[in-house]
């Protein structure tokens, strides 16, 4: 259970920070930290979180990551489905504090967008469902790589968190403008039901994108690297 509440507190900061700082800071008049703020957010978050929570959960944080590690060989199968569930959850709970804040704000209006993940039309720069896919597919697959190599007992210790946190800077910086990014269902979950509508009705393609690259991502590793603990 102490893994399982990890991972719920540790998603929650993920969401709370990363979708928090493009819902509230990313165009704040004058100082407005944009898309490179936005994907430094996301990076610190997991960052931190590998650094607190690593030794408890693994910090996850994310349904394809642990599905991605199973593959792997570095999770265990019994473990998959309540990690699943305590991150959606938390990513969930820290959508609706999110809502709460931003909501105290007059004119705030969740209709556009509130972070939430998109293709065609709801993509920041019109990007189509294709591109969307491909995309998603192909940053989570480096991303499972990224985390893979940097865990690996031949890699340099105590470096992994640092290496995961930029890792997933830079796949932000890449994929803002086609998705909004994703790379993580609980992340995408976690906003797009108080957005409803558009955001749940293509809510499929954020889990079975990032699920399919992270699957690759596995087992490009293995094929890299071997079998390493």
């Amino acid at each position: 259970m102490k893994q399982y509440g990890a991972e719920f507190f540790g998603t929650f900061w993920l969401v709370l920070g990363g979708c928090g700082s493009a819902v509230l800071a990313a165009a704040f008049p004058g100082v407005g930290i944009g898309l490179h703020g936005v994907s430094l957010a996301f990076g610190l978050t997991v960052l931190t979180m590998a650094y607190a929570i690593g030794h408890i959960s693994g910090c996850h944080l994310n349904p394809a990551v642990s599905i991605g590690l199973w593959v792997g060989g570095r999770f265990p199968a019994n473990k998959l489905l309540p990690y699943i569930v305590a991150q959606v959850l938390g990513g969930v709970v820290a959508g609706g504090v999110l809502f709460l804040i931003a909501s105290g704000k007059p004119g705030f209006d969740v209709a556009a967008g509130f972070a939430s993940n998109g293709f065609a039309e709801h993509s920041p720069g019109g990007y189509s469902l294709q591109a969307a896919w491909l995309t998603e597919a192909v940053m989570t697959m480096f991303f499972l790589v990224i985390i893979l190599g940097s865990t690996d007992a031949r890699a340099p210790k105590g470096f992994a968190p640092i290496a995961i946190g930029l890792g997933l800077t830079l796949i932000h910086l890449i994929s803002i403008p086609v998705t909004n990014t994703s790379v993580n269902p609980a992340r995408s979950t976690g906003v797009a039901l108080y957005v409803g509508g558009w955001a749940v009705q293509q809510l499929w393609l954020f889990w079975v994108a990032p699920i399919a690259g992270a699957v690759i991502g596995a087992f490009t590793y293995k094929m890299i690297a071997g079998d390493g603990k």
